[in-house]
């Protein structure tokens, strides 16, 4: 569950909606600051210690998606993001999604789907440990004879041959990245890369670490990127380099 001390920032242009969820949450024992467009959540986010941002997709100016971005690219890019959409536009949602948003909300929605969005969304962001939380701002990254091309979505090998990496390979890999030498479990997994659609009991996510371990070369016995830790996860056990674009 949320806490009193969890604090909620809403960034809409509109004033009526911005005004209604913010009353809602405090209401239901969260603090909330308002904040109408970028240059107002940026302010905010200087200021204060926000454990959650509700951004509105269509904004004037400086738009929802395009503001998910360089949080993520930013010092702020651990802050989780929920995304307020209009209910036909599944670009936004897709999109929105692939530049680091946590989670969305269609519009028109209830205050109180939006407060279990909130509830769920922080809970799983704090199943985890401190971590790296690597910046998209740097593009390539290195881990033993590997490069991940972060724009690209693909591997690199020593020799430069690139590998292309399915949108839920590349999404698992990330996670292991972004939490180097931390023993992750699988609901954790689960939740880090499916996110709402994860199921409690799915062991998929052996499916796909199994498949992740043959792009990087592991061996059945010989696990040098992935190894698994009985009755509790698996860690990734290779340390972490952010390079520049051109490296």
């Amino acid at each position: 569950m949320t806490s009193q001390a969890d604090h909620i920032l809403v960034v809409d242009d509109d004033r009526e909606i911005r005004q209604m969820v913010g009353d809602y949450l405090r209401r239901n024992g969260l603090r909330t600051s308002l904040a109408a467009d970028g240059r107002e959540m940026r302010a905010a986010l200087d200021t204060s210690d926000i454990d959650l941002i509700v951004l509105d997709v269509m904004m004037p100016g400086e738009d929802g998606l395009t503001l998910c971005r360089n949080l993520r690219a930013g010092r702020h890019r651990a802050v989780p993001v929920i995304l307020l959409t209009a209910r036909d536009d599944e670009t936004d949602r897709i999109v929105g999604l692939e530049m680091g948003a946590d989670d969305y909300v269609t519009k028109p929605f209830s205050s109180r789907e939006l407060l279990a969005r909130i509830t769920a969304v922080i809970r799983r962001a704090r199943m985890l440990p401190p971590n790296l939380q690597v910046s998209e701002a740097s593009r390539l990254i290195r881990f033993g004879d590997w490069r991940l091309d972060t724009t690209a979505r693909h591997l690199l090998d020593a020799e430069g041959t690139a590998y292309p990496l399915s949108g839920a390979e590349f999404r698992l890999l990330r996670v292991f990245i972004d939490h180097p030498q931390r023993v992750l479990s699988r609901d954790q997994l689960l939740n880090l890369t499916q996110g709402r659609d994860a199921e409690a009991f799915d062991r998929s996510i052996d499916l796909l670490v199994s498949r992740l371990r043959q792009r990087l070369g592991d061996g059945a016995r010989e696990q040098s990127y992935i190894k698994t830790v009985r009755s509790e996860g698996y860690v990734f056990s290779q340390a972490v380099v952010l390079l520049g674009d051109d490296a």
